[in-house]
């Protein structure tokens, strides 16, 4: 069934504007309300955040009038001014932020130079602020003004010396605060992630910004140059830095690189001089000084194994890979960074380090199929599969593949299968097409050694996967063609069923795409059939308990999914299968297997009809045998068969009413408490099912002169099919009430219970005008009252509980609850069962008492317990009559326990044997937990 979620209300956050542009707007703002003043006093004024982006919206077409008449006015600059403002106001999450720069990046252009000075003048007034504290919310609206914004942009550009001072002061001050905050782990989370938005804006405002790539860089001495260089040093300490969060130095490792590759002429000798620091070898006399004065600390042979990791990480990231463009200097990089890597790999200990480094190792795989793709001869010599950094990596890989980590299991897979794109990129074009795996060395012993490795390595899987994905599953069935057994067999180890599962889903999918390619007509799917069918049929007969039921639950689903039509070979193999061999006690048997397939199908939604189903694929004669079959789990998939349906309207059929009466009358004293859960689970989503398609058969009949209905429909009236509902509701509870007969045994019950208070749940008596296809308490006579009463005379708590709240569901206002004599009849027996020796009597006691105090169902003549008016606040009248019923029954229940204990005759040791005063006390105890009590 399907679960409607409450949809989120959006919580916007109001903007507001300060006490002189507000003065501003209202002396500006005209009479008749129509000018962009009078918008925007309008949209501050309103107290909602989603109400005022309506009125954000409406400032363009607002000025595209304006913008006819060609004038540009003092109140449209001023309101221009004001919305500079405002947007800088904003924080960088709220709505109206994106809302108002998606506004005006469709400005008219005629405005477009009196906006770009007043964003230019605000922002000016933002980056002169002196707050510390107030240094993350101009950086947020940097970051915000280059982020599709074309007016922020241009402001940036505008002041782009500025913008650098900036981040260079506020990036130092806060890392001097953050350092006096030492200790103080909260203060010093705050500061780290200013810290870290910091070097990230950087980074954003050197690939975004143009202003940086040409005037600025040309002269040495100029004031952004002078700021690049200070913030090229910041990132160099942050890098260095390890009392930093982990994030702030990865992200300073990018910045480092990119500063150098904006800073650094000619840039053809970028990858030569990153080689050499990478490798620690940098010539200090054939550097740049200004690289030296910023990066001296890289340049010594004491560099920290985290700094050259982001380094690595920075020149993978950073720098220009697709197509061969850096020539050979940046194919000898490419090596040179991979050599570091696999020496960091042996020396990092640290787990957050190690995750940093599978996703570098990642990165530069994907680095290294970049440049393969521009086919350089030279490279590819270096990274076929011969190569020491192909058998390095693979190391890595068989190394971490049962890493306990599963991000790093990911990034180990994203590595073993740009392994094999790698190698396969230096192949010659024609060993590449051919069809006989021995031809290509590589990849024929690295499958055979993966086939040769245990099935309990979870890399196994992974690594296959990867493989069927590269070279085909054709290849590899060549090589091993029992693979899909050998496979099911393991799937009865939980911990490796995801994985096998997962790899079954590749194989299958991959061979069928491959067959379908290869096939002139339809045979090709007797062969898909043998070799991923049959073993599947095999373990459903066979195998063990485990393993049918993970194959069930995960492979046969992701199977049909590929290819419903298998269905109908299932279907026939394991009927004929079933004639032969049903199974047992111990055994599923074929009829089992038939049973969990059919269950499966139509709960994923391969058997849209249950009766056309039924009439084409499996007889009626093996539905009942699988309802009343020796093995428990049969009866309970053939139940889910008829109950479970990927639609929640779906049509009850006839047939299936009748099965499910035929299935209640032999299966409620099922003495497996696991059993008679799903049963009644498996029953509740059959009422459900009958109640939501119901709701459809009542439209359908109301509209039956206006629409013709749907096929589902077609074979007989709305109206027949509802009483068909309603007689076979009333047929399950009078079955369900028989079977609750005086001595009947506590798994018949705790069934029957069960399944009555599932049916008062999902047919709730109607409000108003709603309607409801069946109601219990129209079925519930004197006699079926008097059942449910007798049900908490039961020894069992479990029982009474249900009866207890089957009654509790049922309307106050039924025929048995107005005569006074039998309840005074009912509260006397209540009285009498609290002194019982017998603890479980009194237990029954407690619950008819809460019953007729719940139901306001008491004698009258007990209101002269009550002596004082209870009242409840301001009035919940229905708490209140439960309050006072609860109190006359205390104070009845009270004037009996006086007189046993004043029966004992004042012998503490006397009353405590009395046990009817612990009648009285469990009574009350029950009674009290109805009040209200604070």
């Amino acid at each position: 069934m399907v679960v409607k979620k409450k949809k989120k209300e959006i919580q916007v956050t109001a903007l507001t504007i300060c006490h002189q542009d507000l003065e501003t707007l209202r002396s500006l703002a005209d009479a008749e309300g129509k000018n962009l003043a009078s918008l925007l006093l309008r949209c501050v004024q309103l107290t909602d955040g989603v109400s005022q982006i309506h009125c954000v919206k409406q400032i363009v077409p607002l000025l595209e009038e304006a913008d006819k008449n060609g004038t540009c006015n003092a109140t449209i600059r001023s309101c221009l001014d004001i919305l500079a403002g405002v947007y800088l106001s904003l924080s960088l999450k709220n709505p109206l932020k994106k809302v108002l720069a998606s506004s005006l990046n469709c400005l008219p252009e005629f405005f477009l130079t009196e906006a770009i000075q007043s964003f230019t003048s605000r922002l000016q007034e933002e980056l002169n602020t002196t707050d510390l504290y107030s240094y993350r919310k101009v950086i947020d609206n940097i970051s915000s003004c280059m982020e599709n914004f074309n007016l922020g942009i241009t402001s940036v550009n505008n002041l782009l010396e500025n913008v650098l001072h900036f981040l260079q002061k506020s990036l130092i001050e806060i890392s001097e605060e953050n350092r006096k905050f030492a200790g103080n782990h909260i203060v010093q989370t705050q500061l780290m992630n200013d810290l870290m938005v910091g070097v990230r804006v950087a980074v954003t405002l050197v690939q975004k910004t143009q202003g940086l790539q040409s005037a600025h860089l040309t002269i040495s001495s100029s004031p952004a140059w002078q700021c690049m260089c200070e913030l090229l040093s910041i990132f160099t300490r942050f890098l260095n830095d390890d009392d930093l969060l982990r994030t702030i130095q990865s992200t300073s490792g990018l910045a480092v690189i990119l500063f150098i590759k904006a800073m650094f002429h000619p840039p053809e000798k970028i990858p030569g001089l990153i080689s050499s620091v990478l490798l620690r070898s940098v010539n200090c006399t054939g550097v740049p000084e200004w690289f030296l004065n910023s990066c001296r600390s890289l340049c010594c042979a004491d560099v920290s194994e985290a700094a050259l990791l982001f380094l690595c990480q920075g020149a993978l990231t950073m720098l220009d890979w697709q197509g061969g463009r850096m020539g050979p200097s940046g194919e000898a990089l490419l090596l040179d960074t991979a050599r570091v890597l696999f020496t960091l790999s042996s020396q990092i200990k640290e787990s957050a380090l190690e995750m940093f480094l599978s996703r570098i190792l990642a990165s530069w795989t994907n680095s290294a199929i970049y440049v393969l793709e521009s086919s350089s001869p030279s490279l590819k010599d270096s990274l076929n599969g011969n190569s020491s950094i192909i058998k390095r990596l693979l190391e890595y890989v068989y190394t971490h593949w049962e890493h306990p980590l599963d991000a790093l299991r990911h990034q180990n897979k994203i590595i073993f299968r740009n392994i094999l794109r790698m190698h396969q990129l230096t192949l010659p074009e024609a060993e590449v097409d051919q069809s006989d795996l021995a031809a290509d060395h590589f990849t024929f012993e690295l499958t055979q050694s993966l086939l040769r490795l245990e099935w309990h390595i979870k890399g196994k899987y992974i690594c296959l996967g990867c493989l069927v994905d590269c070279i085909g599953v054709e290849r590899i069935l060549a090589l091993a063609k029992t693979i899909p057994s050998q496979i099911l067999e393991v799937m009865g180890d939980q911990s490796l069923v995801p994985y096998a599962s997962d790899l079954l889903e590749t194989m299958f999918k991959n061979h069928k795409s491959h067959l379908k390619s290869q096939a002139v007509d339809s045979t090709w799917v007797d062969k898909w059939h043998e070799t991923w069918v049959s073993p599947l049929l095999h373990i459903l007969c066979e195998g063990s308990l485990d393993q049918k039921s993970y194959v069930i639950d995960y492979y046969l689903p992701k199977l049909l999914n590929c290819n419903p039509e298998s269905l109908s070979y299932m279907v026939k193999i394991l009927q004929t299968s079933a004639d032969a061999k049903t199974g047992s006690h111990h055994s599923r048997g074929a009829l089992g297997a038939l049973m969990a397939c059919l269950r499966t199908a139509r709960a994923h939604g391969h058997l849209q009809s249950a009766t056309d189903a039924w009439g084409s694929l499996v007889c009626s004669a093996k539905i009942k045998q699988g309802l009343i079959h020796q093995h428990c789990q049969v009866r309970i998939d053939t139940l889910g068969l008829l109950c479970e349906s990927n639609r929640s309207t779906e049509i009850v059929s006839t047939e299936e009413m009748q099965w499910i009466q035929f299935f209640i009358t032999y299966n409620l004293n099922s003495q497996s408490p696991g059993v008679r859960q799903q049963i009644c689970s498996l029953l509740k989503k059959l009422f459900c099912r009958i109640q939501e398609s119901s709701q459809v058969l009542y439209k359908l009949e109301q509209n039956k002169s206006k629409h013709e209905p749907e096929n589902e429909f077609t074979k007989q009236h709305p109206s027949v099919s509802l009483q068909q509902y309603k007689s076979f509701m009333s047929s399950i509870c009078n079955s369900l009430f028989e079977a609750l007969f005086p001595g009947s045994s506590y798994p018949t019950r705790f069934s029957a219970l069960t399944i009555l208070g599932s049916i008062a749940e999902v047919f709730p008596d109607p409000e108003g005008q709603a309607q409801t296809v069946y109601q219990l308490s129209h079925d519930i006579d004197v006699g079926h009252f008097q059942t449910l009463i007798g049900c908490l005379t039961s020894t069992f708590e479990t029982v009474k509980i249900l009866a207890f709240d089957l009654l509790m569901k049922l309307p106050k206002t039924v025929v048995w609850l107005q005569d006074s004599e039998k309840l005074q009849g009912l509260f006397q027996a209540a009285l009498t069962l609290s002194t019982s020796t017998k603890p479980y009597d009194c237990v029954t006691a407690s619950y008819l008492l809460n019953f007729l105090i719940c139901q306001n169902a008491l004698p009258s003549s007990l209101s002269t317990y009550l002596t004082q008016q209870v009242l409840c606040g301001d009035g919940d009248k229905s708490a209140a009559v439960v309050e006072s019923n609860t109190l006359m029954v205390i104070k009845c229940l009270l004037e009996n326990l006086e007189e046993e204990i004043s029966q004992a005759e004042n012998s503490l040791l006397q009353a405590a044997a009395s046990f009817p005063m612990y009648g009285r006390v469990h009574c009350i105890t029950k009674a009290l937990q109805q009040l209200p009590l604070k």
